[in-house]
């Protein structure tokens, strides 16, 4: 609040209009009509422009009427008048934590506690300041991770071993954009609902597919309900892949929903390394190649963050069989 009294310099000198001037802006900023008490203030600080009380009252005042640039601007006012008295600097503080600037809001508060260092509530300005500086810093990092996926750079290790698998230039690299248009839809929207839809994604052949007849993704939500429906989804995706001439596919699976098989209870050879996270499968299938990765989820705040995936050995963990017909020939 305002303070009644003056500064500790100003030893009583203030004339009777200040005084007068200042006593009614103090009683209506307790009263809460901020607007009169900054106008008071105003009023005195003409008479008396080097008071540091009366620019630390209306800067209170200003702070109540979200007036921050004003009540920064008083606050400095006040230091630069008094740079011993604490106020001026706790009144920074203030307009700074209001700004959201919460560094610089601590940096002032710590100087306020060095002229006051048995001020408590400086103090817990300061220790819950700092909670919340850090607690924002990781808000910001972790929207900066949401905002920055990017799968063509984490995949990009793997573009000789497509060039290898796929000789001819065109079909690799249409296989690689492929895989990294998947992973990436699939972890933004993990990142915007917090879940993916089980499904299947193929790349049909351009001139081979009957795209009215065959559609470019497949749901399989049942499939990992029992062994039975995991093979009948398996069966009906085998002859799917083969019918509509795809080129390759992308399973995309969330841990959550599978009953079966659960891959991450394996022993010895098959054990699972990755912890508990939730968090969804993402395997790549094509005559020449198959990759699998888990795609590791965490809560922090309200926000869901994907960690990067993490490869598997997909002879241990694979969520589906192979899905084509294994050959030695080259995709076409």
């Amino acid at each position: 609040m305002a303070d009644a009294g003056g500064d500790p310099s100003s030893g009583g000198s203030l004339g009777g209009k200040v005084v007068s001037l200042k006593d009614q802006g103090n009683d209506f900023f307790k009263s809460g009509n901020y607007l009169k008490a900054a106008a008071l203030y105003t009023q005195a600080i003409k008479l008396e422009p080097d008071n540091p009380t009366l620019y630390s009252n209306r800067a209170a005042a200003f702070l109540h009427l979200v007036k921050l640039s004003k009540a920064l601007a008083d606050a400095e006012m006040t230091i630069t008048l008094n740079p011993q008295w604490e106020k001026g600097y706790f009144r920074k503080g203030c307009a700074l934590e209001a700004m959201e600037r919460f560094d610089d809001a601590i940096a002032a508060f710590q100087v306020a506690l060095q002229h006051n260092p048995q001020n408590m509530e400086i103090s817990k300005k300061i220790k819950r300041l700092t909670q919340l500086a850090r607690e924002n810093k990781r808000v910001l990092e972790v929207q900066n991770i949401r905002s920055s996926v990017n799968m063509t750079k984490f995949l990009e290790p793997l573009k000789p071993e497509f060039s290898a698998a796929f000789p001819i230039e065109g079909v690799w690299k249409d296989i690689f954009s492929f895989l990294v248009e998947v992973m990436d839809s699939a972890i933004k929207g993990w990142h915007e609902t917090g879940r993916v839809d089980p499904r299947v994604n193929f790349l049909l052949d351009k001139q081979k597919s009957q795209t009215d007849k065959y559609a470019p993704v497949v749901n399989i939500d049942k499939a990992f309900e029992s062994p039975d429906t995991h093979s009948s989804c398996f069966s009906f995706l085998r002859q799917y892949a083969e019918d509509s001439f795809s080129r390759a596919a992308c399973v995309i699976a969330p841990k959550s929903i599978m009953s079966y098989p659960q891959v991450w209870k394996g022993q010895g050879s098959r054990k699972w390394k990755l912890g508990q996270n939730d968090g969804f499968f993402v395997q790549f299938e094509s005559p020449l190649l198959r990759k699998l990765w888990f795609v590791p989820s965490s809560t922090e705040g309200s926000q869901t963050l994907c960690r990067n995936p993490e490869v598997l050995d997909i002879s241990a963990h694979e969520v589906l069989p192979r899905i084509f017909k294994e050959s030695n020939q080259d995709v076409l």
